[in-house]
C-alpha cells in the first residue's frame, strides 16, 4: 500500500501543468506578409485620475497609484516610475462562491507605446506582480522595457484554487474567457493614461502562462501582434494525467517512506528513493557520454537533441545492477520504468495520453525532480479532478487513481459543464494560425528540452504540425527555440537566461527575424539570479545561441567555447 497524499480539499497555490488539425495558407511567402509599423512612444498623461475618470463595463477600479522610480526592483534592477491600477471584471456570485477577474496594470511613465499581456503559471488565482516577466531570468521583462502591461488571476483567488473547478463558468475563464475579457479593457485603459491606444500589442508567458499565449494566437490573433510562448502546456490536460500515470509507474521502484509537499502541505509518498540524485546524475553523465559531442563540441551540453534519440539508449548504455544500488547502476525494472516514462504515458489499452519525453542531461536537474515526483501526486491530481475533469471529483489517491477513466473525463461534457477540460484549455485548430500570420504577427517559442512538466516533444509535434499546414515551413512567422539542459522554464545545466521579448518586437515590427537568440549561463554574480545547478567547469557567464528548430548550435571548431560567437546554428 502506498501512502496517500492528505491535500484533498486543500487550497493549491500552483499546477504548472495532440490532435492537430491543419488549415493554413502553403502559398505566402515571407515577400508576402506584410510588414507591421513600429511603435512610437508615448507619455502617461494620468494615473490618480484614472481611478474616477476612467469606465468600462462590467470593470470597478480599486486604485490607481503613482509608484516612484526604485520602489520597485525586479532582478536587483530599478523598475523606472509607472502607474499601478488595480481593480476586477465581472464580479458575480458563482455556484460555490463570489468570484471576479482581478487584475492591476503597470503603465510607465515613459510608455514605449506597446501593451504586454501577462499569462501567469500554474492554476492562476494570484496576481501576480505585472512586470512581464517571460522566463530565463528577470533581467529584461516587459515593464522595465516601457510596455504597459497587465497581469490577472485569471478569474479565482487562490482561496478558491480547490473549489472553482466546480463552477462552470469559473473553468472557463481560467481557460481563455479571463484573457478575452480583460484584453479590451486593458486597451481603453491604456488609451485613457495615454490619450491613445497601444500601436502594438503582445502576449507572453511561461508554462501554463505559455499554454495561455499558445490559446490566444488563435482565439485572440486579431488582437495581438506577437507572441512569446516558453514551455507551453497547450495540452495541459493530457500533460497532467500523463503526470499522474508516471508517479505510478515510479510508485513500482520506490523504497519506503513519506515527505510533505513544501507548496502544499500535503504528505506525499517519497518519490526520489525510486531514481535518487545519484542514480539521475548518473543518467545524465551516460547520455552526455554518447551525444555531447553530436554538436562537435565536448562541453556539457547536447544541442542536437534530434540525434541524441537515436544515439542514446537507456538499456545499453546505462549499466544494469548485479547487486545492491548504489549510484553506479540502475536496476531493470528502473531502467523500464524510465524508458516507458520517457517513451509517453499510455492507457492499459495502448492509447497515447501525451506525448514522449527527451533523454538529456537535464535529468540531474531537481526541477525534474520536482515534478516527476513530488508535483505528480501533491499538484495534478487536484487539476485533473476538479478543474479538467467533468464532472469535477477530488482524486483520493493518485497512486492507485484509474488512468483510462480520468483520461476519458477530460474529454467529456455534460449538462452542466458544456466545455470539456481540453476544450477550454487547450488553442482549437493549434495548427491553424492563419489569421495573425496574413495581420504580420509573429510567433516565438522556447521550451527547455529537459522539462519533465510539458514536454519539448510536445512543443515540437506543434511546430511540426503547424509548418506542415504551410507548406512545409512556417519560419516567415512562427519558430521554436529548444533550450538544452533547461528543466521547466528554468534552472538545470542549461543557458537559460535571454532576451526573447526584443527579439519577438525586433522581428514584428521591424522585419528582424529572429535566427539565433543568445543565451546566458545564471552563475556566480549573476543578477538575475545564480542558477545553482551549473557544472562547476562552466564558465559562469557560458553564452550559447538558442537556435530555431530544427537548427543545431554547432562549434565551428575553433575559439573557446564558452562563447556563443564561436558556435553557429546549423
Amino acid at each position: 500500500m502506498h501512502p496517500l497524499k492528505s491535500a484533498t480539499g486543500l487550497g493549491l497555490i500552483a499546477l504548472a501543468g495532440l490532435t492537430a488539425c491543419g488549415g493554413g495558407d502553403d502559398d505566402d511567402d515571407a515577400q508576402k506578409l506584410p510588414q507591421l509599423s513600429a511603435a512610437s512612444a508615448g507619455t502617461l498623461s494620468a494615473c490618480a485620475t484614472l481611478l474616477t475618470g476612467f469606465t468600462d463595463a462590467n470593470t470597478t477600479l480599486t486604485a490607481a497609484t503613482d509608484v516612484a522610480a526604485g520602489t520597485l526592483t525586479v532582478g536587483g534592477t530599478a523598475v523606472p516610475a509607472h502607474c499601478q491600477v488595480t481593480g476586477n471584471m465581472y464580479s458575480r456570485t458563482g455556484s460555490n462562491g463570489n468570484y471576479a477577474i482581478g487584475f492591476e496594470m503597470r503603465l510607465p511613465q515613459a510608455w514605449n507605446g506597446r501593451f504586454f499581456y501577462q499569462g501567469n503559471g500554474g492554476l492562476d488565482g494570484s496576481v501576480s506582480t505585472a512586470t512581464g516577466a517571460t522566463g530565463g531570468g528577470p533581467l529584461t521583462h516587459a515593464l522595465l522595457q516601457g510596455f504597459a502591461v497587465i497581469s490577472s488571476n485569471a478569474g479565482h483567488t487562490g482561496a478558491q484554487t480547490a473549489i472553482f473547478g466546480f463552477d462552470p463558468q469559473a473553468r472557463l475563464d481560467y481557460g481563455y474567457q479571463a484573457a478575452q475579457k480583460l484584453t479590451p479593457m486593458a486597451k481603453a485603459l491604456i488609451a485613457a493614461a495615454y490619450g491613445r491606444g497601444p500601436d502594438r500589442s503582445y502576449f507572453g508567458g511561461c508554462s501554463n502562462g505559455g499554454r495561455h499565449t499558445l490559446v490566444a494566437t488563435t482565439r485572440l490573433a486579431n488582437e495581438y501582434d506577437g507572441f512569446l510562448a516558453g514551455a507551453p502546456g497547450y495540452n495541459l490536460p493530457k500533460a497532467a494525467v500523463a503526470q499522474i500515470w508516471g508517479a505510478q509507474q515510479w510508485a513500482q521502484a520506490y523504497t519506503a517512506g513519506t515527505v510533505v509537499d513544501p507548496r502544499t502541505g500535503a504528505t506525499i509518498a517519497d518519490l526520489t528513493t525510486a531514481l535518487t540524485a545519484a542514480e539521475r546524475s548518473l543518467v545524465s553523465q551516460r547520455i552526455l557520454a554518447k551525444c555531447d559531442a553530436l554538436d562537435l563540441a565536448a562541453d556539457g551540453i547536447v544541442a542536437d537533441t534530434a540525434a541524441c534519440q537515436k544515439a542514446f539508449s537507456v538499456a545499453d548504455d546505462v549499466p544494469t545492477c548485479s547487486g545492491e544500488r548504489d549510484g553506479s547502476c540502475l536496476t531493470a525494472q528502473q531502467k523500464t520504468i524510465l524508458a516507458a516514462v520517457h517513451t509517453g504515458a499510455k492507457t492499459t489499452t495502448g492509447t497515447a495520453i501525451y506525448n514522449s519525453f527527451p533523454y538529456d542531461p537535464g535529468i540531474a536537474g531537481s526541477g525534474w525532480a520536482t515534478w516527476k515526483f513530488s508535483n505528480s501526486q501533491a499538484l495534478d491530481p487536484l487539476a485533473v479532478g476538479t478543474v479538467f475533469g467533468t464532472p469535477p471529483a477530488y482524486m483520493a489517491d493518485p497512486l492507485t487513481a484509474d488512468i483510462d477513466a480520468h483520461f476519458a473525463r477530460i474529454t467529456a461534457t455534460d449538462t452542466t459543464y458544456t466545455e470539456s477540460g481540453m476544450d477550454f484549455m487547450t488553442p482549437p485548430n493549434p495548427s491553424n494560425l492563419s489569421t495573425l500570420k496574413k495581420r504580420g504577427a509573429k510567433v516565438m517559442v522556447y521550451h527547455g528540452v529537459s522539462d519533465a512538466i510539458f514536454s519539448y516533444d510536445d512543443s515540437v509535434t506543434w511546430y511540426k504540425n503547424l509548418a506542415a499546414a504551410n507548406g512545409g515551413d512556417a519560419s516567415n512567422f512562427a519558430r521554436l527555440y529548444g533550450v538544452p539542459g533547461m528543466n521547466h522554464c528554468a534552472g538545470g545545466p542549461a543557458t537559460d537566461q535571454f532576451d526573447m521579448l526584443s527579439a519577438l518586437v525586433k522581428w514584428v515590427e521591424q522585419g528582424q527575424a529572429p535566427d539565433s537568440v543568445v543565451a546566458t549561463a545564471r552563475g556566480t554574480g549573476n543578477a538575475g539570479g545564480v542558477n545553482a545547478e551549473l557544472p562547476s567547469s562552466w564558465s559562469t557567464s557560458r553564452t550559447r545561441p538558442l537556435c530555431p528548430y530544427p537548427k543545431v548550435a554547432t562549434y565551428q571548431g575553433s575559439g573557446s567555447i564558452e562563447d556563443a560567437a564561436n558556435f553557429s546554428c546549423r
